[in-house]
C-alpha cells in the first residue's frame, strides 16, 4: 500500500442516509470483475450481465397432460407412444393417435391431446373421446422467445435464478466476484474465551460478524479474522496492511474515536487511505468510518471501522457495509422496507435514531424490544431490524417507519 503523512483530513459527521448513498456510489465505482461460474457455484452472487434465454421457452411444444395426442376425429387408432425425452415422428394420417406422456414432445400433426382420464376404448381397441376446447400442450415460446431479457445484470442469484437459467440451456452465468473480507479486532481488554471478569470483557464480534459478512455476500474465511490487534500504532498498521493484501474489505472493531489508544485513525493515515465517511449523525454507533485505499497494484481496497460496543458496530454494519457491498457487487442502493410503529420511539435530536424492533409476523407492526444499549446483545438477539426515526423528530404509533433489516439469512427474512 501505498504511505501518507501522519494525517488524513476528516469530513463533518454525515447525515445517515447521506453516507449511505456516498458509500454505495464508491463501491459501484469499484464494482468487482465479473467471473463465469457454473451454475451450481452461482448461489448467492449477482449476475453481472442479463440472463437471456438461449432457446425458446419451452423449446419445442410438450404435452401438459398423460394422455393421447391425436389427428383428426375421433376414435383414433392406436399408432405408438411417445415418452418424454424423445423425439417422436409426425402423425400424417386423420384418426390415428399415439399415447403421450406429461413432458413429451407433441407431435407435428396433432390436432388435439386427449387426458387419460376423459378417454375410453372401443371393443376393437380404438381410443375414444372428447378432447377439451383449450389446447393440452405448452407451445414454444410461451414463456420466453430466444434471446429475451429474463433478469437484468445485478439481479441477485437465487435457486430459483439457478433453475430457470438451467431450463434455458446454461452451464455457467457471468457473476460478480464475491467480496472477499476480513476482520481485525482490536482492544487489549477483548477475552477471546471464557467468561468475562478482572477488568477483561470477551470478545463478541470477533465471532459474529464474519457470519454477517457472509450473509451479505462476503467470502471470510477464519484465517482471516485477526484479534486482539495490540494497542499500539505498529501493530495496527502492520494487521491493515497484511489484510488489505487479499481482501477488498477489512472491517476493524474498536479505535473509531481519538482516545489514547484509539490507533485507527492515525493507522489510516499511514497507509495512505482516504476517508468516505468519518463518523456519522445517527445513534447508536455515530463513531463509524468507511475509508479507501488503492494498492501499488491499482486495486481498490476499503476498511469500514466499526465502533467496539456491540450494537454501536452492528448499526455500522448495516449502515455503511451493507450499501457497500452492494454497490461491489453491481446491484442496486438497497431499498428499505417500511413497518407501522405499533408502540412509540423516541427521537435523537438532530441525529437519526436507528431503534432495535421486532416484527410481529400477523399484525406486520414493528415493536421496539428492551435491552438496546450500545454494549448490550440482548436485545439484538430477538430482533429483526432497526426502525429509522429521522433527526428532528419521534416515532408514534401508527407511523410508517423505514425498517433496515438485520442481515438474516434471505428464508428468514420477515420483512
Amino acid at each position: 500500500m501505498p504511505s501518507g503523512d501522519d494525517r488524513i483530513t476528516a469530513p463533518p459527521p454525515a447525515g445517515w442516509a447521506e453516507a449511505r448513498s456516498r458509500v454505495y456510489a464508491v463501491g459501484l465505482a469499484a464494482a468487482l470483475p465479473a467471473v463465469e461460474r457454473p451454475l451450481a457455484e452461482t448461489d448467492g452472487h449477482t449476475l453481472a450481465e442479463p440472463l437471456t434465454t438461449r432457446t425458446d421457452l419451452p423449446a419445442f411444444p410438450t404435452s401438459s397432460v398423460d394422455g393421447w395426442a391425436v389427428r383428426g376425429a375421433g376414435p383414433w387408432r392406436v399408432v405408438g407412444r411417445v415418452l418424454a425425452g424423445s423425439a417422436p415422428a409426425p402423425l400424417t394420417q386423420d384418426g390415428t393417435t399415439v399415447e403421450i406422456a406429461t413432458g413429451a414432445m407433441v407431435p407435428e400433426g396433432t390436432s388435439a391431446v386427449l387426458r387419460v382420464e376423459e378417454s375410453t376404448r372401443t371393443p376393437d381397441g380404438l381410443v375414444d373421446g372428447v378432447p377439451r376446447a383449450a389446447p393440452e400442450w405448452r407451445r414454444p415460446g410461451e414463456e420466453a422467445a430466444a434471446g429475451e431479457e429474463l433478469l437484468p445484470a445485478g439481479a441477485l442469484v437465487d435457486p430459483a435464478v439457478i433453475g430457470l437459467a438451467a431450463s434455458c440451456g446454461h452451464d455457467t452465468l457471468r457473476v460478480r466476484r464475491q467480496p472477499r473480507a476480513a476482520l481485525l479486532v482490536f482492544g487489549d481488554e477483548l477475552l477471546t474465551a471464557g467468561p468475562p471478569g478482572a477488568g477483561r470483557v470477551r470478545d463478541a464480534l470477533g465471532p459474529a460478524l464474519p457470519a454477517w459478512l457472509r450473509r451479505y455476500g462476503c467470502q471470510i474465511r477464519p484465517t482471516d479474522v485477526v484479534g486482539p490487534v495490540a494497542d499500539t500504532l505498529p501493530a495496527h498498521v502492520a494487521a491493515l496492511r497484511t489484510a488489505l493484501t487479499g481482501a477488498d474489505l477489512v472491517c476493524t472493531t474498536g479505535g473509531t474515536m481519538h482516545g489514547p489508544v484509539d490507533h485507527l485513525h492515525p493507522a489510516l493515515a499511514a497507509l495512505g487511505a482516504d476517508y468516505v465517511v468519518n463518523t456519522v449523525a445517527v445513534r447508536p454507533g455515530f463513531p463509524m468510518l468507511l475509508a479507501r485505499l488503492v494498492g501499488t497494484d491499482g486495486r481498490v481496497r476499503f476498511v469500514a471501522g466499526l465502533p467496539g460496543n456491540p450494537q454501536s458496530a452492528v448499526v455500522a454494519l448495516v449502515s455503511l457495509v451493507a450499501p457497500l457491498l452492494a454497490g461491489l457487487a453491481g446491484r442496486t442502493m438497497p431499498v428499505l422496507p417500511h413497518a407501522t410503529l405499533a408502540e412509540p420511539v423516541a427521537g435523537r435530536g438532530d441525529h437519526t435514531h436507528l431503534a432495535l424492533v421486532r416484527r410481529d409476523p400477523v399484525t406486520g407492526t414493528a415493536h421496539p424490544v428492551r435491552h438496546v444499549g450500545s454494549a448490550m446483545l440482548r436485545g439484538l438477539s430477538v430482533a429483526d431490524g432497526f426502525a429509522v426515526i429521522r433527526p428532528g423528530t419521534a416515532g408514534k404509533v401508527g407511523d410508517e417507519v423505514p425498517v433496515v433489516p438485520l442481515p438474516l439469512l434471505p428464508e428468514d427474512r420477515a420483512w
